[in-house]
C-alpha cells in the first residue's frame, strides 16, 4: 500500500501554455512558473528539503500533467517520487519503484536520469542510476525492470566511477527507430542499441581519452554529455571532458569540433528546439580549474552545427566570475524563439527569452544547482464519448451541396 502523499509547502499554480523550470539542487527541489512572455517568475518549494535532487522530468503525455523527482537522502538513499498535481503533493511509494534485482549484487546509490519515450509510446520511461545501469518503465512509471543486456554487457565490469560517480546520465531515444537507444555513462562512454536493449555496442571511435594510457580506446571515455535533434536523429554532438565532437552516422565515428571556444572542457549541452544545426554549451577552464575561462559567465551557441562557435554574454558577469555548471544545469524551452536557462553551483539561476542573446538572473542564493528542465504546459485533452458519426439528415444534405 503506498504510503500518504507528501503534502509541499509553498505550491506554485500552473496555468495553459505556462512555462515550467524543474530545478533540482543539493538540498531540494524548486518549480519556477511563468506565462509565455517570460518576463516574471514564480517560484514553488523546495520540495523534499535537505536532500540532494540530480534528475526531475514533466511528463505531459496522455494528458498526463506529472512531475518526476528522484530525491536522495544520506541517510534512505535515492528514490523516484511524483507528483500530479505541480508539487503540491508527491507520491510516496512503500516500496521504491527503482531498485536491482537480489540476484545483480549492486544497490541503487542516485537517479541521474529521467527521460519520457516518444509520444507514440506515452507510458514508456527510462532512467539512467548508479551504478551504471538502465531501468525501463512501460506502464507509466508503475513497475520498472532493470535493462540486462546493458547490465551484463562485458565491459560494465570494467568501467570505472568519474569524479561523479558511476553513473549512466544521458538518455537518447529516436523518434524514427524506436529500437534504437544511445545511452552515455562516465566513464564507459557512449553505447547504442539497435534492438531495443537487448544487445549493445560502444560508440566512441574518434573520441580521445588523453588522460588514458590508451588515448583512442573502445570504451573508458569520460563522456559529459550527448545531445541530438528529433529532426536529424543521427546527428549527435558530444562533451567530453576534453573535447566537443560531432557524429553524423549515428555514433559509428566522431569528429573534433572546437572551433574556436576558449576551452573544450565542460559539462553541459542543449540543443535547440527547432533547429539542429543549433547547440548551447558553457565551457570551463580546464578539469583543474572547473570555472569560466578568464572568470567571464559566457554560453557558446553554434548555428552551423559546431563549425563555429560565437559567445552569448549580456546580463552575465564577466569579471570574477567562479561559478560551475553541472552537465544537467542547461535547457532550452520550446518556445518562439527559445528560451535558455541555466543553474550554477553558487546557486543562481539565469534565463534568455531570445535564443541567449540577453540574459537575466531568475534567482540566486538557491542552493547549489544541480539540474534545470523547461517544460511548457498544455492543457489536458478533453475526453471524448466514442459514439458512431450520425449521418446528416436531408436539410443538413442540402446545405452542404449548397455550399460546395
Amino acid at each position: 500500500m503506498p504510503k500518504p502523499p507528501a503534502v509541499s509547502p509553498n505550491p506554485v499554480t500552473i496555468r495553459d501554455r505556462d512555462i515550467v523550470l524543474l530545478v533540482g539542487t543539493i538540498k531540494g527541489a524548486f518549480l519556477f512558473r511563468s506565462d509565455h512572455a517570460r518576463r516574471k517568475w514564480e517560484v514553488g518549494g523546495p520540495y523534499f528539503a535537505g536532500r540532494s535532487v540530480y534528475a526531475m522530468a514533466y511528463d505531459g503525455r496522455a494528458g498526463r500533467h506529472r512531475i518526476w523527482a528522484a530525491p536522495k537522502s544520506l541517510h534512505w538513499g535515492a528514490e523516484l517520487c511524483a507528483s500530479d498535481d505541480f508539487g503540491r503533493t508527491w507520491s510516496r511509494p512503500e516500496v521504491p519503484r527503482i531498485a536491482f534485482p537480489e540476484s545483480s549484487g549492486a544497490s541503487l546509490a542516485n537517479i541521474w536520469q529521467i527521460e519520457a519515450g516518444g509520444d507514440d509510446e506515452p507510458d514508456r520511461l527510462l532512467c539512467g542510476v548508479e551504478p551504471s545501469a538502465l531501468f525501463e518503465s512501460r506502464d507509466a512509471g508503475d513497475s520498472w525492470s532493470l535493462n540486462e543486456g546493458l547490465w551484463n554487457h562485458p565491459h560494465r565490469p570494467k568501467w570505472m566511477p568519474g569524479g561523479g560517480g558511476l553513473c549512466l546520465h544521458t538518455i537518447l531515444t529516436n523518434p524514427v527507430r524506436p529500437e534504437r537507444l544511445f545511452i552515455a555513462t562516465s566513464t564507459g562512454g557512449v553505447y547504442r542499441t539497435d534492438d531495443g536493449g537487448r544487445t549493445w555496442e560502444a560508440r566512441n571511435r574518434g573520441i580521445h581519452a588523453y588522460f588514458l594510457k590508451e588515448k583512442d580506446p573502445e570504451f573508458g571515455q569520460c563522456v559529459h554529455k550527448v545531445v541530438r535533434h528529433p529532426a536529424k536523429p543521427d546527428r549527435l554532438f558530444l562533451q567530453h571532458h576534453f573535447g566537443l565532437y560531432r557524429s553524423d552516422d549515428g555514433g559509428d565515428s566522431w569528429r573534433e569540433r572546437k572551433n574556436g571556444v576558449p576551452s573544450d572542457f565542460g559539462f553541459a549541452m542543449a540543443i535547440h528546439p527547432r533547429d539542429p544545426e543549433t547547440v548551447y554549451i558553457v565551457p570551463l577552464q580546464s578539469d583543474e580549474f572547473r570555472c569560466p575561462p578568464e572568470g567571464k559567465l559566457r554560453v557558446y551557441r553554434t548555428r552551423d552545427g559546431a563549425r563555429s562557435w560565437k559567445p552569448l554574454a549580456r546580463g552575465l558577469p564577466q569579471k570574477d566570475c567562479y561559478d560551475t555548471i553541472l552537465r544537467d544545469a542547461l535547457s532550452v524551452d520550446r518556445e518562439d524563439p527559445a528560451g535558455v536557462y541555466f543553474g550554477t553551483r553558487d546557486g543562481r539561476l539565469y534565463a534568455s527569452r531570445d535564443e541567449g542573446e540577453s540574459w537575466s538572473l531568475v534567482a540566486e542564493d538557491l542552493p547549489a544547482v544541480t539540474f534545470v528542465r523547461a517544460a511548457t504546459v498544455r492543457a489536458r485533452a478533453k475526453a471524448r464519448a466514442r459514439v458512431p458519426a450520425a449521418k446528416p439528415g436531408g436539410a443538413e444534405r442540402r446545405r452542404r451541396k449548397k455550399a460546395a
